[in-house]
């Protein structure tokens, strides 16, 4: 008998507790149809428990060969348990345990190039799917347009033989698919970004056509790039989730994931070839996402974002804990009433009962979603969350009090400093050039028009809008002198 550190596999599925969900599929004969790149938890809970849903279906066509772009952390978490890991789902004090086995390995791109291109020109794959989050697709946040300076875009153009990129593997592999007279695979993005498939698409047709005209003709014409809208919360995994993990399973399970219920994903019907039944799974195929895609990012994303700059900048560490505070969930709702009018909702979605089921979703304490791991990349986040809406509602002649204070506490945030004096490391590719401007500012206010003359994360049009600048400033002063709580109660009147 295995001891209670033998790690997860197949021979340690039968002696796992009853009330843990197994795979019933003969995993022997799992096909990867599916390629995914960046590997990380969100996929795992999310677009990977779809795939298993088809699998267990009786479909096994949709294994998930992951990959990899940077480190070998996740290859080195399920490899060695044969892919499968732990689906933990908590909602209060209730939680369910699911093995999830649509995983057929990972990848590691940088360790082998070639290997991983290899694997997506496979004639199975049907699709690759993505979540490398914004700053993975090297494209401009302003301009919409791919960095070809950047030095991997760069290295990718002068040899595709040993790509870098997420566009650059795509194209690789589609240049070896076109070669072998195979169809192109559909790529669909799962980050939270506004027109993603268009964006990915522009990305990966940018860098073919100055590799090869013909090539970017072949994918424009045969290729398909879904948009997608994305929505179940993932907390990052902790060593207390694994401990506590293992005492249930009595083995470990390096690879598991911890989230919520509640799961939402919508495709834009269009593909470029065969497909799950992705209806019969749960999934909602649209003719535009956009809808969806701008509700979950301006009223959950937004929400999420400015509730993690104020909520860790006056020391609370998870989000429950932030909502708990009257003026910060009073904030959300006055925040969630300016962005209601940007909105046009699609038929089935109505904005009060997703309002509510929104506040029900941030008060789950069993996920023990962090502000930290929220705050992460915001200068690539501002713009489709909380920017979207301040454009919006000014060009329509309205007030952005709530929507100015989200902002300001992400230039609050840059600082490296919170309310109570703790210094930390600001997680944002800007994090060297905003704290360069805040630190040569003479003052507050001047904070604010340095940040705002960030062409990256400000749209010109926007930061040059008096009203923009002075509705921030007031925000960021607030903050500055008042501290968050007393902020967000005054944005909230």
């Amino acid at each position: 008998m295995s001891g209670p550190t033998s790690r997860l596999n197949s021979e340690a599925l039968s002696r796992l507790p009853l009330d843990v969900a197994q795979p019933k599929y003969d995993r022997a004969e799992v096909k990867a149809g599916v390629v995914h790149l960046g590997v990380g938890a969100f996929h795992r809970a999310h677009q990977a428990v779809v795939f298993d849903d088809a699998l267990a279906g009786g479909d096994l066509r949709w294994g998930v060969l992951g990959a990899s772009l940077r480190s070998p952390g996740v290859r080195d978490q399920l490899n060695p348990q044969e892919g499968l890991y732990t689906l933990v789902v908590r909602d209060g004090a209730r939680e369910d345990l699911r093995i999830i086995g649509a995983g057929c390995g990972v990848l590691v791109g940088p360790e082998d190039p070639a290997a991983l291109v290899a694997a997506m020109a496979r004639a199975e794959v049907h699709i690759v799917t993505l979540t490398v989050t914004e700053k993975g697709y090297r494209i401009d946040p302003a301009s919409g347009d791919l960095i070809f300076n950047d030095p991997d875009v760069a290295a990718d153009l002068t040899d595709l033989e040993a790509p870098r990129t997420a566009p650059g593997f795509i194209v690789a592999a589609l240049k070896a698919r076109k070669a072998a007279g195979l169809k192109p695979f559909t790529v669909i993005s799962c980050d939270n970004l506004p027109q993603n498939g268009q964006r990915i698409r522009a990305a990966v047709l940018a860098m073919a056509g100055r590799i090869d005209p013909d090539l970017a003709d072949w994918i424009r014409r045969h290729g398909a790039f879904p948009q997608t809208m994305i929505d179940r919360i993932v907390p990052a995994t902790t060593p207390d989730d694994v401990a506590r993990l293992t005492g249930r399973l009595g083995v470990e399970d390096q690879g598991m994931v911890k989230t919520e219920p509640f799961t939402q994903w919508v495709i834009e019907n269009h593909f470029a070839g065969e497909r799950p039944d992705f209806p019969a799974l749960g999934v909602q195929l649209a003719e535009s996402v956009e809808p969806w895609e701008n509700a979950k990012l301006r009223l959950l994303n937004g929400a999420h974002s400015a509730l993690s700059y104020l909520g860790a900048l006056a020391g609370f560490e998870h989000v429950h804990e932030v909502v708990g505070v009257p003026s910060f969930r009073t904030y959300v709702e006055a925040l969630w009433d300016e962005v209601e009018t940007t909105l046009e909702p699609p038929p089935g979605l109505v904005i009060a009962d997703y309002r509510n089921a929104l506040m029900a979703r941030f008060c789950n304490a069993a996920l023990m979603h962090r502000t930290r791991q929220i705050a992460i990349d915001g200068s690539q986040k501002l713009p489709q969350r909380l920017l979207a809406t301040a454009a919006d509602r000014l060009g329509a002649g309205l007030g952005i009090k709530a929507t100015a204070l989200g902002v300001a506490a992400w230039m609050r945030w840059q600082s490296g400093l919170t309310e109570g004096g703790e210094r930390f490391e600001v997680d944002d590719p800007l994090a060297a050039e905003t704290a360069r401007r805040l630190a040569e500012a003479d003052n507050e206010a001047d904070q604010v028009l340095s940040l705002l003359r960030l062409a990256a994360v400000f749209p010109q049009r926007l930061a040059a809008d008096d009203r923009f600048a002075l509705a921030v400033t007031d925000a960021y002063l607030s903050l500055c002198r008042k501290g968050a709580v007393e902020a967000a109660r005054e944005a909230a009147v």
